[in-house]
């Protein structure tokens, strides 16, 4: 039983080291001037830097898994995003991932986060700053509710509307991901000033988290900016669209291989796995 148990260890460890991506191996950013290479969901960084772990105005979680790496212009966003939070008096702000130090391809979690111009942040404010325990295996507050449509009442807060609308009116922000629900909710809420909406996209998932995307950075030339999204605050048809039952998909389809890394991306993997 003893043998049986460690083949089957040894066999798990063995299926994930071969699921593992090569960017995996590289465990410290790439020297150089900051440079976010393709798009989001195929490309890498050159001159990431880590966020500081020790910040009055965030936390980061899980940082064992070292996804806290990023475009120096990520990383300012995060801690004027913190200090805004603080001066507003949200609560603390929880940093999910962000990238791996030369960006690329995760082996499972993120499609995108590739450029180091992505960060996930939690949609709990806690008011006591958590213990590093609770920061290695956080627990998610699911905000949506079980029909998929509405969010859960006693777990939506005010100040997570005001965490949303502050990572939006951002300069630097382009996209911010959330659950449809979440996104509804929100519209219901805005009143008025509504423009910051437009920022502010339904995704599948993202029931407990938002995804923040920055521009493309000045001086990153093989950066791939998306197009921007459609005018308006996103609110009417675009919006409930999400919410209609989806048609089953008869056709088998095999999952599609990843394309080809930009050129600076696959010289940069060739010099340093050498």
């Amino acid at each position: 039983m003893k043998r049986l148990l460690l083949s089957l260890m040894a066999l798990l460890a063995s299926s994930a080291a071969l699921a593992a991506t090569p960017w995996q191996q590289i465990h410290q950013p790439i020297a150089g001037q900051p440079q976010s290479i393709g798009s989001f969901a195929n490309g890498c960084i050159v001159g990431a830097q880590a966020l500081p772990l020790n910040s009055p105005d965030y936390q980061v979680m899980r940082p064992d898994q070292r996804r806290y790496f990023g475009h120096p212009e990520l990383l300012a966003f995060i801690q004027r995003l913190g200090q805004r939070a603080a001066q507003q008096q949200l609560g603390n702000v929880l940093i999910g991932d962000m990238g791996m130090a030369a960006g690329g391809r995760f082996s499972s979690g993120h499609a995108s986060h590739q450029t180091g111009l992505d960060v996930d942040i939690w949609l709990q404010l806690p008011k006591q700053r958590w213990s590093a325990q609770q920061l290695l295996k956080p627990q998610p507050l699911d905000l949506v509710a079980a029909d998929g449509k509405n969010i859960v009442a006693r777990h939506w807060q005010p100040q997570v509307f005001s965490l949303i609308k502050l990572a939006a009116e951002d300069r630097d922000v382009t996209r911010i991901f959330v659950n449809p629900a979440i996104k509804q909710q929100l519209c219901r809420e805005a009143g008025s000033d509504r423009a910051w909406l437009n920022k502010v996209r339904p995704w599948f998932a993202h029931r407990a988290h938002m995804h923040v995307r920055l521009r493309c950075p000045v001086g990153s030339s093989e950066c791939q900016d998306q197009p921007a999204p459609p005018a308006g605050d996103g609110c009417g048809a675009e919006l409930q669209s999400w919410f209609l039952p989806k048609q089953p998909d008869t056709i088998p389809r095999s999952k599609p291989l990843p394309p080809p890394l930009p050129a600076s991306c696959q010289a940069l993997l060739d010099k340093h796995l050498l």
